[in-house]
């Protein structure tokens, strides 16, 4: 009867993921569930986030219940037809257990690489690598305040049959706080030099936000370095961002004050951990961090105004541009899809914030698998 079992275990929402607490299931015992379906939220150090099902069935046994942290790959639940009895299920979760404690994790111990410096000029920039193969690589650029986990939930998803690149800028996560000017040219000449450090000649980006106008920037300055442009919520196509959460992210060092900052980013307020607060908050207390935010922020955001108008940019981009924004954003305005050229894909994603990437991954990593293709 094990075939009509099937287990939810403890996903792997990135790299450095190794547990994840779970913090409510949203389905209980006897209650059908269909394929996708968010059936528990699970709590990592970076966000929280829903666990979709892998198929269709019924929720038979909660496992883990709410509060309970457990190592990624341990048992959490079991999803069984009506037809199965409870003496197969027990067998069936303590044979799991019996077998998990032997050490299952070790198999995968070795398959995804550690993140790495890699030295552009006189900056070190912190980069994750995933995957191979002759496909066009990806390059994930995030945005102002992030780092390379904010791809935590598309990059390994995306890494078939090519490299999958994604790294902190200078001034953010574990490079170089050195930002320069704090300009998006100045950042997308540093993307540039990282693309020639790794000997890519032409990767797809994805740029988040500020990163969304690097991207741009680097289309402009290196058009034969750019096979396709996914700008999510970009900076560059409209005048307004909302400076009280500029203002906050640079000033707020306490989880008081920075908590609600951090939930204007999510259309999902409950996404916004306490660990992943107090992960900033250790972040801004590093020698140079603040400093390096301020210095952007007077550079590309000063008044609650964006500096770049980078429309005409994608007018003029030659190659494949889509725009995904969330129908929710309160940092910038989905506004700012509005109107671009007809050869520019638009896709509005309902019910999510400024950080659709992490609010609606399978969706988004859906729009760019078949935006690049194959």
């Amino acid at each position: 009867m094990a075939d009509t079992i099937t287990p939810l275990t403890m996903p792997k929402f990135g790299l450095a993921m190794t547990e994840g607490k779970i913090a409510s299931w949203n389905v209980q015992p006897g209650d059908t569930v269909d394929t996708g379906e968010e059936i528990v939220d699970i709590e990592t150090t970076k966000i929280t986030n829903g666990y979709e099902s892998p198929i269709a069935g019924i929720l038979r046994r909660q496992v883990a219940p709410e509060g309970e942290t457990l190592p990624v790959g341990a048992l959490i639940g079991v999803l069984a037809d009506k037809e199965t009895n409870d003496t197969d299920i027990d067998a069936f979760i303590a044979k799991f257990q019996s077998e998990f404690s032997s050490g299952a994790e070790e198999e995968e111990k070795d398959t995804e690489s550690e993140p790495t410096i890699v030295e552009v000029g006189p900056l070190k920039l912190r980069v994750q690598t995933i995957g191979h193969g002759e496909e066009t690589p990806i390059l994930f650029i995030h945005g102002f305040g992030g780092d390379l986990t904010n791809w935590m939930l598309n990059q390994s998803s995306l890494a078939n049959n090519r490299r999958s690149i994604s790294f902190d800028l200078p001034g953010h996560g574990g490079s170089t706080k050195d930002v320069g000017d704090g300009k998006t040219s100045n950042f997308a000449t540093t993307t540039s030099g990282l693309l020639d450090a790794l000997n890519i000649e032409k990767a797809h980006i994805v740029g988040h936000s500020l990163g969304g106008a690097i991207a741009l920037r680097l289309a402009e300055a290196h058009p034969q370095k750019v096979a396709s442009l996914t700008l999510i919520a970009p900076v560059g196509l409209e005048k307004e961002i909302d400076k009280s959460f500029v203002d906050g992210f640079v000033t707020a060092d306490r989880r008081k004050t920075l908590e609600p900052v951090l939930q204007k980013l999510v259309a999902d307020k409950a996404l916004i951990s306490r660990n992943m607060v107090e992960g900033i908050i250790r972040f801004k207390r590093l020698d140079g961090a603040t400093k390096s935010l301020q210095t952007i922020a007077e550079a590309c955001f000063p008044d609650g105004q964006q500096v770049d108008d980078l429309r005409g940019i994608l007018a003029g981009f030659n190659g494949p541009a889509q725009v995904i924004w969330g129908a929710d954003d309160e940092i910038l305005s989905a506004d700012g899809a509005k109107n671009l050229p007809d050869k520019v894909k638009v896709t509005i994603v309902a019910g999510t914030g400024h950080m659709p990437q992490l609010e609606k991954a399978s969706e988004v990593n859906a729009l760019i698998t078949n935006f690049i293709g194959k």
